[in-house]
């Protein structure tokens, strides 16, 4: 495991920065793929920056006063202090849905049809992104209590935290996890499966595989009945896809024409 990836003109270049802009970069390219015939191409160039803006605020926001409040409750100074390190995967989910909604109202766009394009690319680039956790010793598991497990290195949260002992590789299986998902959702995706069902697979998929790995996750603090936070967030997201599978099936809403939309498009122009 390297941190530091390289050092150019007195920059360290980390390993968790390069692969989250790939990350980024392989997401945006199968969103791209995913809306090359729909009214969604024009916009992603712009709706990815505001949906990093969003992802980064729920991110920080999710980890600041869910995950360690404890922590920041007494040291205000360090909220913003991004840079030092400190994010939550769930937090920029919820952060990037809700840029989604305020980007869909604003251009008149179909969310939930743009959803369903964009789910298979979100859920490549946290996979992706959950690799660059795994190489700044992040989000790292409990001690296994053998000789079993993975030792991280120093200068890593995960060493700081439990030292030399081995750990449950927790965020390796999400990471197999979230690749499983994102196959299931690219099948899924050439099935035309109603307006609705591939988001709400993804949120659903997401939530429960969170829920399990999170019993040998050891950096995040149990709340009520032993759940940490993150599991608490994943019930949350679990019971909305619930929610919106209900509404799926009683209302079963259409799909827009792509096909005349882009047509009405052109002939405006």
């Amino acid at each position: 495991m390297h941190k530091d990836l390289f050092t150019i003109f007195g920059y360290t270049v980390q390993t968790h920065a390069v692969v989250s802009v790939i990350a980024i970069l392989l997401g945006l390219g199968v969103a791209l793929t995913l809306t090359r015939k729909t009214v969604y191409y024009k916009h992603m160039y712009d709706f990815i920056f505001w949906a990093l803006v969003g992802a980064i605020i729920g991110a920080r926001f999710w980890h600041v006063f869910i995950f360690q409040w404890s922590y920041y409750s007494h040291h205000l100074g360090e909220i913003i202090a991004i840079w030092q390190g400190g994010i939550s995967i769930l937090g920029a989910i919820v952060g990037g849905a809700v840029a989604l909604v305020i980007y869909s109202i604003k251009h008149k766009l179909d969310f939930l049809d743009f959803a369903d394009f964009l789910s298979p690319a979100m859920m490549l680039g946290m996979g992706i992104g959950r690799i660059a956790c795994f190489f700044a010793g992040d989000a790292f598991g409990k001690p296994t209590g053998s000789q079993f497990g993975v030792i991280f290195p120093k200068g890593t949260i995960a060493y700081e935290t439990y030292g030399d002992k081995p750990l449950w590789p927790a965020i390796s299986w999400e990471i197999q996890g979230d690749f499983v998902i994102f196959a299931i959702l690219l099948y899924l995706f050439g099935k035309n499966l109603g307006k609705g069902w591939l988001f709400t697979t993804y949120i659903f998929g997401y939530g429960c595989l969170r829920f399990v790995v999170s019993f040998f996750r050891g950096d995040s603090p149990e709340y009520g009945l032993g759940l940490t936070a993150g599991q608490w967030t994943s019930i949350v997201f679990v019971a909305i896809a619930i929610i919106m599978a209900i509404y799926l099936i009683l209302f079963r809403p259409k799909k827009p024409d792509h096909e005349a939309l882009l047509q009405e498009e052109n002939s405006e122009e």
